[in-house]
């Protein structure tokens, strides 16, 4: 079997470090390295006067070459030393580009500050979450953006990462973390990244197209075991709600996991001060949600979605590799 083929023991591994200690940091991330290169080769392209569509489809040529070649020479040339070197590497790998952990870490310090009392902290919290303006947000306001993020990056930090690494093992993952990385930095509707962008945010839409899908499914799935979530609501609204939320795929987990919760969330929001949306997701005769027994059971269920995913992928990656 390839060094590089996907494995049900090193993806429960990875899991589990990342649950346990969070991301790495550490200067050679694989994150910040494919976000270094990207800003050096869009720089070049641009130099060149290849700024618009086909500029940012080189980019991604490039992007993927480099880091996917990259991550195959790095476990292949640790494999020519030792089958257990190589194993490690790809372990190491995969639990980078893994985001469970610091997601909970983060949406649990603005819980922790809102219990607290301090608003100024929960607001501080929550705008490493989202990029809305935070400091017109009161506590629950605080709280529902929390949950929000657990709804929609259970998607491109968990479910998507490890539907590409069963689909293509580490270049798999490796690819994903790259067009995500383009989108996070050059898929914007701005003058300057409108053409440039297109390939990185056509591309993330695409990758995260089933796994936003099977996401729904997922929440569905656990909040029918959470006490007091509702497996049923959480189907019934994201399939009523999804295109409510921009964009194709991040609807489809958040309005899930309002149903889960039985409680509206988003409401208003406002970027550079500017009132941009003021629509609310889920059943609009429940309450708005925000309460710390709220943020509990979206954080419960969404622990059990993750958990549901990453124990399906194992499961058919350990089926595929049985003799029978």
């Amino acid at each position: 079997m390839s060094t590089l083929a996907p494995r049900a023991d090193l993806l429960a591994a990875a899991v589990a470090l990342d649950l346990l200690f969070g991301d790495p940091v550490y200067r050679w991330h694989p994150i910040r390295l494919i976000g270094s290169s990207l800003t050096w080769i869009e720089a070049q392209l641009r130099a060149a006067g290849a700024d618009g569509r086909g500029g940012g489809c080189v980019l991604f040529v490039a992007l993927a070459l480099i880091w996917c070649g990259g991550a195959a020479a790095l476990v292949a040339g640790a494999a020519g030393l030792h089958p257990t070197a190589a194993a490690a590497v790809h372990l190491f790998v995969l639990y980078s580009l893994i985001a469970l952990g610091d997601l909970l870490a983060h949406a649990a310090a603005v819980d922790a500050a809102v219990s607290a009392g301090d608003l100024p902290a929960a607001r501080v919290a929550a705008a490493r979450l989202v990029g809305r303006d935070t400091e017109p947000m009161d506590g629950p306001a605080c709280r529902r953006s929390a949950i929000e993020s657990l709804g929609e990056s259970l998607v491109d930090g968990v479910v998507s990462p490890i539907f590409c690494y069963a689909l293509a093992g580490v270049p798999g993952i490796v690819l994903f973390k790259a067009v995500s990385t383009m989108d996070s930095m050059v898929g914007y509707k701005t003058e300057r990244y409108r053409d440039f962008g297109w390939c990185g945010a056509r591309l993330d839409d695409l990758l995260n197209l089933v796994p936003a899908r099977v996401t729904w499914l997922l929440i569905a799935a656990a909040a029918a075991v959470i006490p007091g979530a509702s497996g049923r609501e959480a189907l019934r609204w994201g399939w009523r709600q999804h295109a409510v939320v921009p964009g194709p795929n991040a609807g489809w987990s958040e309005t899930a996991l309002a149903g889960a919760i039985r409680r509206r969330l988003a409401g208003p929001i406002r970027l550079q001060g500017r009132l941009v949306t003021d629509v609310w997701i889920g059943d609009p005769a429940t309450a708005a949600g925000g309460s710390a027994e709220d943020y509990r059971r979206a954080r419960g269920t969404v622990l059990l979605a993750a958990a549901l995913a990453v124990g399906s992928v194992a499961g058919l990656l350990v089926w595929a590799r049985s003799p029978w």
